[in-house]
């Protein structure tokens, strides 16, 4: 298992995946295929560019000739790529079934033909719906709401099927919110940031008592990487250990950070389809030996002053359709020909 293939390693969670499993003596070289969307920028990868063993592909994992060339050459998969914007999915939903649940298929069945060693599917805990009270194990029903939820749940069964069927090594992942550096800012956290560092107000829905757990993104990266080396092949890993806050909770927090008051605030009427609350175990994995080790409220401190420090990175839509590339060394990047 030393020659891992990531898909959407160019995205918030894949990026800082990439510069942690980089960097592993064991790993002997890591490929990302990214398609490059509105959420996905080489710029996210930054240093991982310096070590030798990163090559990047520019290609959509739709592409069934594309995947299956590389998975070939790959002796594991971790999945990050995915359409992943709960209101994106109200007015888009067939691209979220398309990439999501067809595009982990192509994948799955790529794997099958090469015998991959290993397949980690990257799901959320939003699979589970909403959980006014209790917690969700990895047993639990899938109960998704949302267009987006219900294309993850699908592409979890999609990935599963094939551990079952054909014998796949499939293990799939379910994290709860995680937040950290990159993050795009149509997320809260960073959309909030942004928008209160601007002196812009920021606006809550309802009375703000949706409730959810926070988990900065290098401890979900931690559990990834120990479910991609310990995980059993056909198991579901909750990856949780983080924060739990209301929406009012949270905005409090950044208020605090940022230096702002409850007069940047603003409440609008509920969006449709929100969840109350999710929450989950992860007693599969603190088995495995998970343990989170960020601190909230430190953490949430040095992501804000990320922000603050990097305005040209979330700057209105961020950045034109058209990325720019750091200069790298020519054999480690290419644009995929299966147009």
């Amino acid at each position: 298992m030393n020659k891992i293939l990531v898909t959407g390693g160019a995205g918030f969670i894949g990026s800082h995946f990439v510069k942690r499993i980089l960097w592993a003596d064991d790993i002997t070289h890591v490929t990302v295929l990214d398609a490059l969307t509105y959420a996905g920028h080489i710029e996210n990868l930054g240093e991982a560019f310096l070590n030798p063993k990163l090559t990047f592909v520019h290609g959509n994992i739709l592409d069934a000739e594309l995947v299956d060339e590389l998975v070939r050459d790959h002796t594991a998969i971790v999945h990050f790529a995915a359409e992943s914007h709960v209101d994106r999915s109200f007015f888009a939903a067939g691209a979220f079934v398309q990439t999501n649940v067809l595009g982990t298929q192509k994948l799955a069945d790529a794997a099958m033909r090469h015998g991959v060693e290993k397949f980690v599917h990257v799901s959320t805990d939003e699979v589970y719906g909403p959980l006014p009270e209790g917690s969700a194990s990895e047993a639990a029903p899938l109960r998704p709401t949302v267009p987006y939820a219900a294309s993850k749940a699908a592409s979890d069964l999609v990935a599963l099927s094939y551990f079952r069927t054909y014998d796949v090594p499939v293990c799939v992942t379910r994290s709860a919110n995680n937040f950290g550096p990159y993050q795009h800012p149509e997320k809260i956290i960073p959309l909030f940031a942004t928008r209160l560092l601007r002196g812009e107000k920021v606006t809550l829905h309802g009375q703000g008592q949706h409730v959810r757990n926070w988990l900065h993104v290098e401890d979900n990266c931690a559990g990834i990487e120990l479910v991609l080396r310990h995980g059993a092949a056909g198991e579901v890993y909750n990856i949780g250990g983080g924060t739990d806050f209301t929406n009012k909770e949270l905005t409090e927090r950044l208020l605090g950070v940022v230096g702002a008051d409850w007069g940047s605030v603003v409440y609008v009427p509920d969006r449709r389809s929100n969840d109350i609350r999710y929450s989950m175990t992860w007693a599969k994995l603190t088995a495995l030996g998970f343990r989170p080790e960020r601190d909230f409220d430190e953490s949430l401190a040095e992501t804000v002053d990320w922000y603050r420090r990097n305005p040209d990175r979330w700057a209105p839509l961020m950045r034109s359709s058209v990325t720019v590339r750091p200069h790298v060394a020519p054999d480690t990047i290419r644009e995929s020909q299966h147009a």
